[in-house]
């Protein structure tokens, strides 16, 4: 009987020690890093290349910009020290840069290496027309003072120095680079340094030497899904310890807002900064007769398609500008009316025996694209197919963006999120035109959205805006969007606000006012 009590004493003992061995092997292989899931390839880290939500995502927390625009959207320094001082007729700007911040190769931050990025963005970057446009020359006026001359008076400039694409980059680090990318590599200012980089995979870990705030977890790996089951999968599973939602199919989306609501998930969501719009080439018959344009902006139910598309997750939008950018609720697109479009549409000609085909592109690989453009299709069908009716053409979205300046077509599924949060950094992108020829764009932005759609008053008044300031500016802006919206070539749909869900024992991701999650805010419980 002693016997048996003592076998079963050194069982108990035993397990209590197999159950110590074991938490403490969990702890060793409870990983340290924060696993952040998105979908698509990181194809270039470079500042002046990126142009992807996933790409200025990584960049935010590998970078720094001479200011951030708070949620109160208040100018607040970064690597300025203080805020810009403008001179008296608007043609000069001086920024004082903040002492000992260092890059992540040792090198010192100043003003020279600030004109450095500036002039390097405005040499090769994809987006250097925001600055080439403004900016006249910039001069090193002390090692830590910057000025910015410019071509002439500009209320814009400051809200576009808070780009991500602006970051600073290392002088040293990038002196072959100087008139090419650096899509594999990255050397800045900010709280991470990048530990490793390869299309699918991205390792970022902090760095000590950062001049502000440091991360509050030891670091970030990137995955890149190809898909949103993939995505929805891992983050099921806890293979992933936050998933960003671009590209999660919506139903999805609804599946992971449930699990939020059960208390298996966090969630933090930000401002609404993408916006969803179908594009339509005004250069060539049909669609350069701007009646007809004008019909099919009457034909689409956007309460219809966000409901059965995202079942309500995409607000329904008809303006080219999230309104909080606007600082008002503004609409200036036209509401859904059948009976409008059918009335356009039979003064042109068509209905009953001439049907208007409308050949709609969609990105194949954007889930929600698909979605949208089979609502329409449906409800067109539906509403009406005497007049009208739409053929489908699925397209992969980097054939696309490529083929979108050349005119290849008539009608496409889009999205834009702008590069800092200010109305001109939707505006220009999408209607500004150097070279206009009666209504058509032969020069500018407007081509390479494939709208190819001009307007002398509208762009007198893009030029206009920038000598304004508060309400006269965002008036102005305003009455951009009214012509935008009367020229009929673009129809924006809805309106997304970016959102992240994370595990339990990762607390909950916040958002800054550009839409990016804030990655050094990230922590393990």
């Amino acid at each position: 009987m002693l016997k048996v009590e003592k076998i079963k004493e050194i069982l108990k003992i035993s397990s209590i020690i197999l159950i110590f061995f074991l938490l403490s092997c969990a702890q060793k292989n409870k990983r340290e890093s924060i696993i952040v899931a998105s979908a698509g390839k990181v194809e270039s880290l470079d500042p002046a290349q990126a142009n992807t939500l996933r790409t200025l995502q990584i960049l935010s927390a590998l970078g720094d910009t001479l200011f951030i625009i708070d949620k109160d959207g208040n100018l607040v320094p970064k690597l300025a020290k203080s805020l810009p001082k403008v001179s008296k007729d608007g043609l000069l700007i001086d920024i004082t840069l903040r002492e000992n911040v260092s890059f992540h190769d040792g090198s010192k931050f100043n003003a020279k290496a600030m004109k450095f990025s500036l002039n390097r963005f405005m040499n090769i970057g994809t987006l250097n027309y925001l600055l080439n446009e403004k900016i006249e020359n910039i001069e090193i006026k002390d090692e830590f003072l910057l000025r910015i001359k410019l071509k002439k008076p500009s209320s814009s400039i400051k809200s576009l120095l808070t780009s991500v694409n602006l970051t600073p980059v290392s002088p040293n680090s990038y002196s072959n680079y100087k008139d090419k990318f650096n899509n594999k590599g990255f050397v800045g200012t900010g709280p991470y340094f990048l530990e490793s980089y390869s299309q699918s995979q991205q390792i970022i870990k902090p760095f000590n030497n950062y001049w502000g705030k440091k991360p509050l977890n030891k670091g970030i790996d990137f995955i890149n899904y190809g898909n949103s089951t993939a995505l929805f999968g891992a983050i099921k599973t806890k293979g992933v310890d936050v998933l960003i939602s671009n590209s999660i199919d919506d139903i999805q989306r609804i599946a992971l807002n449930n699990m939020v609501n059960k208390s298996s998930l966090n969630s933090g969501e930000g401002a609404p900064i993408e916006i969803g719009f179908i594009t339509l080439k005004s250069n060539t018959l049909p669609l350069g007769n701007k009646t007809i344009r004008e019909a099919i902006s009457y034909s689409i139910d956007r309460e219809l398609i966000s409901e059965q598309v995202s079942f309500g997750t995409r607000k329904p939008l008809r303006s080219i500008v999230p309104s909080q950018l606007h600082k008002k609720d503004f609409s200036p697109w036209p509401r859904y009316d059948p009976n409008r479009s059918r009335a356009l549409l039979k003064k042109e000609g068509f209905c009953e025996k001439d049907i208007l085909t409308i050949p709609l592109t969609f990105r194949s690989n954007v889930p929600a694209d698909k979605l949208l453009a089979l609502t329409w299709k449906d409800q067109i069908k539906r509403d009406l197919s005497d007049c009208m009716k739409i053929a489908l053409n699925g397209v992969e979205s980097t054939t696309v963006y490529k083929q979108l300046s050349e005119g290849a077509f008539e009608a496409v599924i889009l999205d834009w999120t702008g590069t800092y949060p200010d109305p001109e950094a939707y505006l220009t992108p999408l209607l500004s035109c150097s070279k206009i020829k009666e209504s058509t764009c032969l020069k500018g932005e407007s081509v390479f959205s494939g709208s190819f759609w001009g307007n002398h008053k509208l762009q007198e008044l893009l030029e206009k805006s920038e000598e304004l300031d508060g309400e006269k500016r965002l008036n102005t802006l305003i009455k951009v969007e009214k012509l935008a919206a009367q020229g009929s070539s673009y129809i924006p749909v809805w309106l997304v606000k970016p959102k992240a869900w994370s595990l339990k024992d990762i607390s909950q991701p916040e958002f800054s006012s550009d839409g990016l999650i804030i990655l050094k805010n990230l922590k393990r419980d």
